[in-house]
């Protein structure tokens, strides 16, 4: 066979990105750069998040809530003062009471408001104010009317100190004004930074998603010129070539992976190309050897009826007239004449058996190929008929098992078991009578066969030679037979689809193992009365070969 070059780039040449890249590096780099980018994208967005939950966190958990407790601690001394003046000017021990509750008040607020402002120096500064000049009005005013005793004592000192009173709470409203405006203004900045991060998050996301957009698109358009396109310019090349186009060439495109397996199927194009070239030349050759085959066939179809008939004419005369001149003439012949027509009468004998030999082994597969389901019990026991008399002769015993059905032609078939069980018969031990026996077994599509005699057996160097055609192993005094028989089988086995051997392992005669396919399903066993089995005169009788050594 003559080798094909390989194809080359004769496509369009790649871009740069593709020209010394193959598809796996090129997925590589697209990966690589796309997790890149969307780690940036990822830390972008966590961080957009992160800012607007700090800022979130400032407002919700420290500015809102500071505000509050300011407010509320404004409240408690606000019931404090409330319940000092209500004592100093009444001198009822009731009056004080929002006093002692605006003291527990206070502190609650203040330890709750302390951790809030703890990060904010003004806050602080503001909280401690606030309590410094609450603390001067307690310690001045609150704390000694508080601890008048009720009556006109307490209603004198209130009134002895109610303008400092005054004064001093004045300041503690001061303060907590201060705290208050101060917190507030930290509550709106807090609220201006969350706006602000929560737009810019927005604007984050907003821009990750159209990163995300572009970059699919990047990647799909990637695909589509590295990828696509080069495979569907490579997948229609490939069909316009399995049309019968073989002419055209195969052109590369895209990655180097990609231009080498265009270059791949280039080189097979041409390949199939040369081998079209070959086995249409060859075409024509097998077309001129195949009319000189049936030039020659018809040759040996004229050849195989002039041996059928013009052969065996004069063949019966010489024997006829041999016979007719030793019954005139025997008184006037010595006993060298007679036996030189002996011989003359049976090699004309012997010719003209050959003569059928040949043609049955001839016509195996070409006369007879009428294949049809047959029943190899009813061609057994045809076979067996046939040759009940050399059986009855020789004591023989035959046994079988079951026999199935299988698609062959009858006749073929029942020349098969005639030319088997013959041997067997013939080439048997002169100490004991023939014991034959046939084994039918399934063996997947095949049924496997095996005859099995006690005869003379054959030697193992010999298990091949006894299937060629005209090879004895005896002498035909020893066995008379043309040493066709064997090589008739084989023929027939093999024209059936099966194999024929002699058992090397069997010792104690001769066991040959044949098989033929199995149908795949077993149909209905035909009428015999129909003609599809062979009878004893449909079987030519062939003078089996010789199995014996």
């Amino acid at each position: 066979m003559r080798g094909a070059d390989r194809g080359g780039d004769r496509g369009p040449r790649a871009g740069w990105t593709t020209r010394n890249w193959t598809t796996r590096k090129l997925l590589r780099a697209g990966v690589g750069a796309s997790l890149a980018v969307l780690a940036l994208l990822g830390g972008l967005g966590v961080w957009a998040l992160a800012r607007t939950g700090t800022a979130t966190t400032e407002l919700v958990d420290v500015g809102s809530p500071a505000l509050t407790l300011s407010v509320r601690l404004e409240a408690a001394l606000v019931d404090q003062e409330t319940g000092i003046r209500g004592y100093g000017l009444t001198g009822q021990r009731d009056f004080i009471q929002p006093y002692a509750q605006g003291l527990a008040e206070q502190k609650s607020a203040v330890d709750s408001l302390r951790p809030l402002v703890a990060h904010d120096r003004r806050a602080r500064a503001d909280l401690e104010e606030v309590l410094a000049r609450a603390a001067t009005w307690q310690a001045r005013i609150a704390r000694p009317v508080a601890a008048a005793p009720a009556g006109s004592a307490a209603v004198a000192l209130a009134a002895e100190r109610a303008d400092e009173g005054k004064t001093t709470f004045d300041a503690v409203r001061a303060a907590t004004s201060a705290q208050q405006q101060h917190l507030q203004k930290s509550r709106a900045t807090a609220r201006a930074d969350l706006e602000h991060a929560m737009a810019l998050r927005n604007v984050v996301f907003c821009a990750i998603a159209a990163l995300i957009v572009l970059l699919a698109a990047l990647i799909f358009e990637g695909l589509r010129r590295g990828v696509t396109v080069p495979l569907e310019q490579l997948s229609a090349d490939a069909r316009r070539v399995a049309g019968g186009s073989f002419g055209h060439a195969v052109t590369a495109g895209g990655p180097a992976d990609l231009r080498r397996l265009a270059a791949d199927v280039e080189a097979m194009r041409r390949r199939l190309a040369d081998e079209l070239d070959f086995t249409e030349h060859a075409r024509g050759v097998l077309d001129e050897q195949a009319a000189d085959l049936r030039r020659s066939n018809a040759e040996l179809e004229q050849f195989a009826y002039v041996a059928s008939h013009d052969l065996q004419e004069p063949l019966r005369k010489v024997a006829s007239f041999c016979q007719l001149l030793q019954r005139r003439y025997a008184d006037q012949l010595d006993e060298r004449a007679n036996q030189y027509i002996g011989f003359a009468v049976d090699g004309a004998n012997r010719m003209q058996i050959l003569i059928n030999d040949l043609l049955a082994f001839s016509r195996v597969g070409r006369v007879h190929n009428q294949h049809a389901v047959v029943d190899l019990e009813h061609v057994l026991a045809a076979t067996l008929d046939a040759l009940s008399v050399a059986v009855e002769e020789s004591g023989a015993e035959v046994a079988h098992d079951p026999l199935p059905t299988v698609a062959g032609d009858a006749t073929q078939l029942g020349m098969l078991w005639q030319n088997l069980l013959s041997n067997a018969v013939k080439f048997r031990d002169p100490q004991r009578p023939p014991r034959i026996r046939v084994e039918a077994v399934r063996d997947g599509s095949l049924w496997r066969f095996a005859i099995t005699d006690n005869g003379i057996g054959i030697d193992p160097e010999y298990a091949e030679k006894v299937f060629v055609i005209f090879q004895r192993l005896h002498t035909k005094d020893a066995y008379p037979g043309s040493g066709i028989g064997l090589a008739m089988c084989r023929k027939i086995v093999e024209f059936h689809g099966g194999t024929i051997h002699i058992d090397t392992a069997h010792t104690s005669g001769t066991r040959i193992v044949f098989t033929l396919p199995a149908p795949e399903e077993d149909p209905p066993s035909p009428d015999p009365e129909s003609g599809s089995e062979p009878t004893a005169a449909d079987s030519v009788d062939t003078a089996p070969g010789e199995d014996a050594s």
